[in-house]
């Protein structure tokens, strides 16, 4: 069993730069493909990025490829999102997953390739 709790949401103004982490408890999740999904008001939730245990092979949602960063520590057993350039439209509750292993990154885009998920932290951006 995997416990995952986010933290580093806030307010920031357009333009500006958040962290976000997941800390993993429970069991490791070094083997795990972990991603980051995010909920709008009144939107499903959707994808955001994810990474490989490795970090090698990641992928991201076109909407936020080149202004987003995923990135883990293995050792500390937490993932990161690291956001930068935000707009207005980055404001959702986002959300961390631990998934499975043995597949591309591209497998692990859809919510039903993941089993354990955080609670979410707020993000907003105002304009």
């Amino acid at each position: 069993q995997v416990q995952l709790v986010e933290s580093g949401g806030g307010l920031v103004q357009a333009g500006g730069s958040l962290r976000l982490s997941c800390v993993a408890s429970g069991d490791t999740i070094s083997g795990r493909n972990m991603g980051w999904f995010r909920q709008a008001p009144g939107k499903e939730r959707e994808f955001v990025a994810t990474i490989s245990p490795g970090s090698g092979n990641n992928w991201y949602d076109d909407s936020v490829k080149g202004r987003f960063t995923i990135s883990r520590d293995n050792a500390k057993n937490t993932v990161y999102l690291l956001m930068s350039f935000l707009l207005p439209e980055d404001t959702a509750v986002y959300y961390c997953a631990a998934g499975g292993s043995g597949r591309t990154s591209s497998y692990y885009t859809t919510e039903g390739r993941y089993r354990y998920w955080g609670r979410g932290t707020q993000v907003t951006v105002s304009s």
